[in-house]
């Protein structure tokens, strides 16, 4: 059975996930459009710049495309946001390595400078945590879908249980130790 229908759709991870691909998304879509304005040459490998940022026609267009992604991810909300924010993390993450080896070249047909490399790092860095949250930690909360999806004999062990408190096991009480009186205790 897909994960997707573990998670409903109205859980508080799934806003984590829509704000943080919408915040980055419009980040993005400003900074393309801006691009787009100043109407900067397609292929110039200088670039001029654009909120501290140097950019061309094309890293303009390919920062709407990934906007539009990453809007369209903030839309659908879910499993899927959080989804599109990992994947599209990897590649801002991918894309600083690449372009910082593409620094000072012919081929670095997006005019990237040292800061768009940063910028890169940055928002790949952002997007995988805002798509990695709650998912992946060694103490998730139980009420977490990730570690109902992950643990689904307790998970099922704790609903019971809250379903029918007076039938919960006994095991979780402490017995005391062996030869201990009731009511004293050893310090």
């Amino acid at each position: 059975m897909p994960f997707q229908n573990h998670l409903p759709k109205d859980h508080r991870l799934g806003r984590v996930y829509r704000y943080g691909a919408g915040l980055m998304g419009l980040m993005l879509l400003v900074f393309g459009v801006l691009g787009l304005l100043d109407q900067l040459a397609f292929f110039s490998t200088q670039g001029d710049r654009v909120i501290g940022l140097s950019s061309n026609g094309l890293l303009s267009v390919i920062s709407i495309v990934a906007a539009a992604i990453l809007i369209a991810g903030a839309l659908i909300g879910g499993n899927m946001a959080s989804n599109i924010n990992l994947g599209m993390g990897f590649v801002f993450y991918i894309s600083g390595f690449v372009n910082l080896a593409l620094l000072d070249t012919q081929a670095n047909f997006l005019a990237f400078h040292l800061q768009n490399v940063m910028f890169s790092f940055a928002v790949g860095v952002m997007l995988m945590t805002f798509g990695a949250y709650g998912r992946v930690s060694g103490g998730l909360p139980h009420d977490n879908p990730y570690w109902k999806a992950r643990h689904p004999a307790e998970a099922e062990a704790e609903s019971a249980a809250q379903a029918h408190p007076a039938l919960e096991p006994a095991a979780h009480a402490v017995a005391p130790p062996a030869g201990a009186l009731p009511g004293v205790r050893r310090d």
